[in-house]
């Protein structure tokens, strides 16, 4: 008898925990639903009549230390960064906010019209919602809330999407999410490390944590005929989203270590982290939302990457989609198998942190 993992402690669930458990039950199979839940796969897609409805559901994720302007853009952002991958705008947004005891009705207005403010600039609509104060509930996770957006049947891609011969692309670089966080909480000891220029400087990779108008600006060389998948490297990271965009498409992914690249400053606060705490960071295992992975048809790889950089947004091509599954790194002419990150080394280095630095 095979003996069945119990669930991890903190994070996403695994993967046979998806496939044992989840996707044999998710409730009566309907017609219009064209994309299902799917591990490496961000939203859902329902079809009604010419359009399709682009669904996604996330915790509302709020961290009073970050400040109550950059927890409501960060929560709005991790629901509109999903949304954005389809290749279509979000649009509309149901909220549930069950509040810890201790939130004070200032902070709520402050969290409130933070959240409203970046739902207005980002095109999004709050349409239904709940909210009330409730026992056993705390920061950071106080709700959930759902984001859609309408488009064409055609006019949206998932990571089931790629194809062998697809460019693989990505923007910005690893660890954006581990760096922005990391430099946002503990600001005194990247300064101590550093000076304030570069302490100021690293703060601001926070606002970094959003796939919204690489997504969007991507989107603009065609989707399907340019763009063929786009995912955003949450936890794990960049090689945790190879092997989501490799595994929801059934095809492999072969990275070319001479061309990746990572934003100096970003893996100078990991690393630094990483040191402080005495636990061992890969940037491209570390979660890193903000980092856009894409697949593009060939053809149009250049126009990509220039599409992107004359945006403002630093991109490359790293790999190409194979027929062969799994996820390789080629070092030279050797090709070496990438295995799947069994554990982001964000989470140990952030809870160790705030033992060191605020216990």
């Amino acid at each position: 008898m095979s003996l069945k993992r119990e669930l991890p402690e903190l994070g996403k669930l695994p993967p046979d925990v998806f496939s044992e458990i989840i996707y044999p039950n998710t409730g009566k199979a309907r017609g219009e639903v064209a994309v299902k839940p799917a591990f490496g796969v961000d939203f859902g897609v329902v079809e009604l009549g010419d359009l399709a409805l682009i669904v996604k559901t996330d915790p509302v994720f709020i961290v009073p230390e970050y400040g109550w302007k950059r927890s409501s853009w960060f929560a709005v952002n991790i629901l509109a960064s999903d949304v954005s991958v389809s290749g279509s705008p979000p649009m509309y947004m149901a909220i549930d906010l069950n509040l810890p005891k201790r939130m004070k009705r200032d902070e709520f207005e402050s969290m409130w019209r933070g959240i409203s403010d970046e739902c207005k600039r980002l095109g999004v609509s709050v349409v239904a919602g709940h909210t009330g104060k409730y026992e056993g509930t705390d920061y950071p996770m106080i709700g959930g809330a759902t984001m859609l957006s309408a488009t064409s049947r055609d006019g949206y891609v998932t990571t089931q999407m790629a194809k062998p011969g697809d460019k693989v692309l990505m923007t910005k670089g690893p660890a954006i999410e581990a760096a922005g966080i990391l430099a946002s909480m503990f600001p005194s000891y990247v300064e101590k490390k550093f000076g304030r220029e570069f302490a100021g400087n690293a703060s601001e990779i926070f606002y970094r944590q959003s796939v919204v108008k690489d997504a969007l600006t991507l989107a603009k060389i065609g989707l399907r005929t340019g763009v063929t998948s786009m995912h955003d490297a949450t936890e794990y990271g960049v090689w945790g989203a190879l092997h989501d965009i490799a595994d929801a498409s059934g095809y492999g992914i072969e990275v070319q270590e001479g061309l990746l690249f990572y934003d100096p400053d970003a893996v100078k606060v990991l690393n630094t982290f990483a040191e402080a705490t005495g636990i061992e960071a890969d940037p491209f295992a570390a979660i890193s939302e903000g980092t856009l992975v894409a697949t593009v048809k060939p053809e149009r790889a250049e126009d990509a990457v220039k599409i992107l950089r004359d945006s403002g947004i630093n991109a490359g091509i790293i790999g190409e989609v194979k027929e062969d599954r799994g996820v390789t790194i080629r070092k030279g002419s050797a090709a070496e198998n990438l295995k799947r990150p069994e554990i982001d080394p964000f989470w140990a280095i952030f809870f160790k942190s705030l033992q060191i630095f605020k216990g």
